[in-house]
């Protein structure tokens, strides 16, 4: 569980009720049906249009990392490859196929198997650097998903504002109709702008920073599983390596 999103919910929903009720005004008067149906639907609708559909797909996977990421243990995956290298001295790069076998991240296990095929490290860098790049750009799409409908928000509350301002204008000769008319106006634009910046900009930025950090984790094991195809000494190749650490 990650403990600052669920902080960062909390906190921003706390200071937004409690700064209304400090100034005399009651939750209730923050929830309006229509005007979430427009910013909602409206922002949702967008941003469909915008978005191809594995892209969408993809979006609703990831955006469970915002409380549960997945585990990037950079000092960890730095052990794993210095033991890898401590095989590959003792044994050869063949005596690396067993644990090639057995090796759960598909990314490690297909660099393994390159080495144990005996692949020139250049030819095993533009493979791996393949797979590398593609995650990582079909991960940064997906969470600028929940970026585009940040973008999009502000302005849908916007529409709904001028929708309940066009419904004010016409019923004012009928005084008891202006006051939900005024109601979806004020609170779609504060719907508009508060899901965009509390919520949606914030988890499209942390959905992108957990994607560039995965990254940056294969990134260690490239350098790493070149190092070995190359020979060099496992204690050099974990100083190497310890550059990747935060």
């Amino acid at each position: 569980m990650d403990v600052l999103s669920l902080i960062g919910i909390v906190l921003a929903a706390v200071a937004i009720l409690g700064g209304n009720f400090l100034e005399g005004g009651h939750a209730s008067a923050l929830l309006n049906g229509p005007a979430a149906l427009i910013v909602i639907g409206g922002t949702l609708g967008a941003a469909l249009l915008q978005t191809p559909m594995p892209v969408f797909k993809r979006a609703l996977v990831i955006v469970r990392w915002i409380f549960i990421a997945p585990a990037i243990d950079l000092a960890g995956g730095i052990d794993r490859v210095v033991g890898w290298s401590m095989v590959a001295r003792k044994e050869g790069l063949l005596g690396l196929e067993v644990l090639a076998d057995g090796e759960p991240d598909p990314y490690a296990r297909k660099g393994l198997q390159l080495l144990v095929d005996g692949v020139e490290p250049e030819l095993i860098r533009s493979i791996l650097e393949v797979d590398l790049y593609t995650q990582e750009g079909r991960d940064i799409q997906a969470a600028k998903f929940f970026e585009c409908m940040g973008g999009y928000a502000p302005t849908i509350g916007i529409i709904g504002a001028v929708m309940g301002l066009i419904h004010v204008m016409g019923n004012l000769a009928d005084p008891s109709m202006l006051g939900s008319g005024i109601a979806v106006a004020f609170v779609a634009t504060i719907y508009g702008v508060g899901f965009a910046n509390l919520l949606l900009l914030p988890i499209a930025n942390k959905l992108k920073a957990i994607a560039m950090r995965q990254s940056r984790y294969r990134e260690m094991l490239l350098e790493g599983l070149l190092s070995i195809s190359e020979g060099e000494n496992p204690r050099a190749i974990e100083l190497k390596l310890q550059g990747f650490m935060d």
